[in-house]
């Protein structure tokens, strides 16, 4: 891999240099409720679920998404798409819990690509197996048919050997630290794509990849914002800078910085969208009365707090309460259960 031909210039600096300082912020930023930060969570993770699979074709909304992944008691799934959705998920789930304990070896990428690929029936025969025929990367008319070759991927005899070579080499610039971490993680994504090693899933394993890299490097924040949505908003851009920097990569001067800037301002714009909604749910609690304070207490020590529990707790009048509770379950603080006499509250 020549990354000597890597430039650093100013404004790849400027990006790293602010990524890190929010890197560092992070423990006093993520100083709210546990509660609130499992919030943040689970509604990144939707985004990101959801983002990955529609860059890939995925038809499924967010809310599609939400529903889908409430309801996993079903064993079928009745299209591909929703297939596809609970095989993310659950790799996800996977990383966000085990990523400190996920070599990146051969055999761990093939195993996170067969979970990738668990639910997916038409991918049943390829699953965890590097591919069989190629798979370039082809460019389509309206109408779908392939008007031609837009990216030469590796051949199927010259994955293994490629694969071995990307990841001898990742394992080398991380223990030597030539390169930033945030530049060998982009490095990495970028010649992965260029493999392609797996006939299908590449594009969303490849975002999982970047999701368990990221947190071993230790940025612990990238699980409370979405990364996959800011390059679903960003798609075309996305596709270009690969497209610009892996046309290079099997020359003797690669040119890098294409991708090597988009990746870095898709990190620093998930890490904005990560720091305006820390910033709002402390401006949210900031301004909350002494009573609802109160609430919330109530309720993390006990599980869950009905309006009974409340006045005999404070002594306040059952109609301030009640204006109260629909008040912390619009701000999402509260989820309501039940109804009338039975209503109860519980934390998100």
């Amino acid at each position: 891999m020549k990354t000597e031909t890597i430039q650093i210039t100013p404004e790849i600096l400027a990006l790293i240099a602010e990524i890190d300082e929010f890197k560092g912020a992070w423990r006093a930023l993520g100083t709210l409720a546990p509660e609130r930060l499992n919030a943040l969570r689970r509604i990144a993770t939707i985004e990101s679920i959801g983002s990955s699979t529609r860059i890939e074709g995925s038809k499924l909304t967010d809310h599609e998404v939400e529903h889908l992944l409430a309801d996993l008691d079903i064993k079928r799934f009745s299209s591909r798409d929703e297939q596809e959705v609970v095989g993310y998920a659950e790799v996800m789930e996977t990383i966000l819990h085990a990523w400190a304990d996920i070599p990146i070896t051969e055999n761990h990428i093939r195993q996170l690509h067969r979970d990738l690929l668990r639910h997916s029936e038409k991918d049943e025969r390829h699953r965890g197996d590097y591919k069989s025929v190629r798979n370039d990367v082809a460019a389509f008319d309206a109408s779908g048919r392939m008007i031609g070759i837009v990216f030469e991927t590796a051949s199927p005899f010259d994955t293994p050997r490629r694969m071995q070579e990307l990841l001898a080499w990742l394992t080398e610039a991380r223990e030597l630290a030539r390169l930033h971490p945030l530049l060998t993680i982009a490095v990495f994504i970028v010649a992965f794509l260029a493999i392609h090693p797996f006939q299908d899933g590449n594009g969303r394993l490849s975002r999982v990849l970047t999701t368990l890299l990221m947190l071993q490097a230790g940025y612990a924040w990238v699980p409370y914002s979405s990364l996959e949505n800011v390059i679903e908003t960003s798609k075309e851009a996305y596709y270009l800078a690969l497209h610009q920097t892996q046309g290079t990569l099997r020359s003797d001067s690669p040119d890098w910085q294409p991708w090597l800037v988009f990746f870095l301002r898709a990190v620093q714009q998930q890490k904005r969208r990560l720091a305006a909604k820390v910033e709002r749910e402390k401006n949210a609690v900031a301004v909350l009365p002494e009573l609802a304070v109160k609430i919330l207490d109530y309720v993390r020590d006990h599980g869950r707090v009905t309006t009974r529990d409340m006045v005999r707790e404070v002594g306040a009048s059952p109609n301030t309460l009640k204006t109260l509770f629909a008040s912390l379950v619009q701000k999402g603080l509260l989820v309501r259960h039940g109804g009338g006499r039975s209503t109860w509250y519980s934390l998100p």
